[in-house]
């Protein structure tokens, strides 16, 4: 299959944070696929652990595609991609397939003999769970896109990156997101009880930033220790809906209700740094939370980028 344009054959990858939230993550879907998706992709894989947002993040790419997997237990049956000449003169241009989900009910050479057979057809499948069907499949997509900490969007040459590479990295950092999700809903918690006015969400390496137009009456270190302690006990951390999750019995509201840790005590690591910060175009301030390794790195190093 060939690559695409030259401009975009020269692109080795980039990194988004991962967004959370529904909304957040559709947006970010919208902004790769203008700035990265070529009209002769055909082969579009995603890498990444359950909850991490694949399918919201298509929704966002492909939007009015019909997803195959559908998260409210409302499953596409049969799979189109096994039917390409079903619907005739109507046949779709794009297809779905989860290959996780999809194993339980078809056999992976099937599903690899009609993935190949869509593509050269000049069909586009977009598969989540990509580095599944790989090993059998032969060759690499043409835009791979993993969802951990980070999103990390690349376009494979014959020298890689593999698929296998990028779910060792999003399989590894996902949970600091989850930890930092977890944390910051902790914290809104507590705001809500303080009844702090409302604030903008934003995202730094391993943390989160909460962003105030005027600066809130707040102690940092109170919030802090109150945060620390809902830790301490544990809580269970449980869906509920949509748009809210449980806190132990306490119903909350939240926008990406799938990605937290199942409890509270998993989360490590947890600081709020001692000042707010003053954004100097927004002049928003600015209050962030961390979680991980309590290293004392400047405010400045957060998003550092490690080279080598």
């Amino acid at each position: 299959m060939p690559y695409s344009t030259h401009i975009q054959s020269n692109h080795l990858y980039s990194v988004f944070f991962a967004p959370r939230g529904y909304r957040r993550m559709a947006e970010a879907g919208m902004q790769i696929a203008q700035q990265y998706l070529s009209p002769f992709d055909k082969l579009i894989g995603v890498v990444g652990d359950a909850g991490a947002g694949k399918s919201m993040l298509i929704k966002g790419m492909f939007p009015g595609l019909e997803l195959t997997n559908d998260d409210d237990g409302v499953n596409v049956r049969p799979l189109p991609l096994l039917h390409l000449d079903d619907t005739g003169f109507c046949t779709p241009h794009t297809y779905h397939v989860d290959i996780r989900f999809e194993m339980a009910f078809t056999q992976m050479h099937v599903l690899t003999d009609a993935v190949l057979e869509a593509v050269g057809q000049g069909k586009r499948v977009i598969i989540e769970h990509f580095d599944l069907i790989y090993p059998t499949l032969g060759h690499n997509a043409h835009l791979l896109i993993g969802i951990g900490a980070e999103i990390l969007i690349t376009r494979p040459t014959l020298f890689g990156p593999e698929p296998e590479d990028i779910r060792k990295v999003v399989y590894s950092s996902v949970k600091f997101r989850r930890m930092t999700h977890s944390a910051e809903d902790l914290c809104e918690f507590v705001l809500a009880k303080l009844d702090v006015p409302d604030y903008e969400h934003s995202d730094v390496r391993h943390g989160f930033i909460l962003g105030f137009a005027d600066k809130p009456d707040i102690d940092i270190s109170a919030l802090e220790a109150e945060v620390l302690e809902m830790i301490s006990q544990d809580l269970p951390i449980s869906y509920h809906d949509d748009m809210h999750i449980m806190l132990g019995e306490h119903r909350h509201l939240c926008t990406g209700p799938r990605m937290h840790v199942k409890t509270t005590g998993e989360i490590k690591g947890f600081r709020l740094l001692p000042q707010m910060f003053v954004d100097p175009i927004t002049k928003q301030h600015l209050l962030v939370g961390l979680v991980g390794s309590a290293s004392e790195e400047r405010i400045s190093d957060l998003n550092k980028i490690i080279m080598g």
